[in-house]
């Protein structure tokens, strides 16, 4: 198949909550389709409600490019390719880590985005979801 399914999702954000757990941080974890479309969304127990949002576009972002957000953050800092890249799309565009995109046999099949923790917590969590695919 060539997306997430809401099973894949759920498997993806067992992983993430299980690593966010390990690490003692509540997270929002969101889960997008290959045509960038919400799959499914967790805000654990004590997450920031303001990192909803955040998580939804890290994964957004992360399909809309093909590309992890934190790659992405450093090519959109002043004077690299990509500068200026968060004001389009109308500011949905996240350039910090913790979006992943999902891949199956070779091919992306939508993304995680994670928010609620540092930028490395958040990676972390976003990778073990990915892992989970």
């Amino acid at each position: 198949m060539h997306t997430v399914t809401l099973e894949d999702a759920r498997r993806i954000v067992a992983a993430a909550e299980a690593k966010a757990d390990e690490l003692g941080q509540p997270m929002n974890v969101a889960v997008v389709d290959s045509g960038g479309n919400l799959v499914t969304h967790v805000r654990q127990d004590g997450a920031w409600i303001g990192s909803i949002a955040i998580a939804q576009s890290k994964a957004w972002t992360s399909r809309a490019f093909d590309i992890s957000t934190h790659d992405l953050a450093s090519n959109a800092q002043p004077g690299q390719q990509f500068y200026g890249i968060h004001t389009t799309n109308g500011g949905e565009v996240a350039i910090f880590a913790g979006g992943v995109p999902l891949e199956r046999d070779g091919a992306i099949v939508g993304a995680i985005g994670v928010s609620g923790g540092t930028g490395d917590q958040d990676q972390a969590v976003a990778e073990a979801g990915a892992a989970a695919l």
